[in-house]
């Protein structure tokens, strides 16, 4: 029998057949779509993929968490 090894894990890793994976990936281009008209963009950051937004109140509406450094993360209080 003739075969190969699919190793992408995380996102196909519970599909038990290649429609379901079909289907996982056009959901997934459906996301990331419509998060690229929102203003999300992806940047490349020593061999790192990190998905950003300019916006801090749109990034956490999305529901995300910011990986940023603490001290990067805190807002400047002025009185």
């Amino acid at each position: 029998m003739n075969y190969f090894t699919w190793k992408e894990t995380g996102l196909t890793n519970d599909c038990e057949s290649l429609e379901a994976m079909a289907s996982r990936f056009e959901e997934s281009a459906k996301l990331m779509r419509h998060m690229a008209q929102e203003g999300f963009k992806l940047e490349k950051n020593k061999n790192k993929q990190l998905i950003s937004h300019h916006d801090p109140e749109i990034f956490e509406e999305w529901g995300f968490i910011s990986e940023e450094a603490p001290y990067r993360q805190l807002t400047l209080i002025t009185n």
